[in-house]
């Protein structure tokens, strides 16, 4: 019984996966127009973010979707198809959990933020 959902849900994920990336794709948001001097001070403290992610996850779109909104150049890493994205996600934060944004502060360290809610509050908070 296991073997079959897993096989269900694996079935599932990849015929609803691709729509959801076509609709993402189809449905982009606008990101905020900024002055040119703003937005280079914006990218240049968004240096220090790093989202990983999963492509076909709906949560990491979600994030993705915020980050768009909000005109963000922020470094993302597929931790599914990178090895090496994987292993610092699992060192770094703890566990292979997505969305996950990695903050680097000025001062060198580092906070794993997991939860697509609280990356997009974050990112709002500090951005918008």
């Amino acid at each position: 019984m296991r073997l079959f959902f897993k096989y269900f849900f694996k079935t599932a994920q990849y015929i609803i996966g691709p729509i959801m990336l076509l609709w993402d794709k189809l449905t982009s948001p606008r990101g905020i127009v900024r002055d040119p001097t703003e937005q280079q001070q914006i990218d240049a403290s968004t240096d220090k973010l790093v989202l990983y992610e999963f492509r076909m996850c709906p949560f990491c779109i979600k994030a993705r979707r915020a980050i768009k909104r909000l005109s963000l150049n922020i470094e993302t890493r597929d931790a599914m198809r990178q090895q090496s994205s994987r292993e610092e996600l699992l060192t770094g934060g703890g566990n292979i959990k997505v969305p996950c944004l990695r903050i680097t502060d000025d001062a060198g360290r580092t906070t794993w933020m997991y939860e697509s809610s609280d990356i997009i509050a974050y990112l709002q908070q500090r951005f918008a």
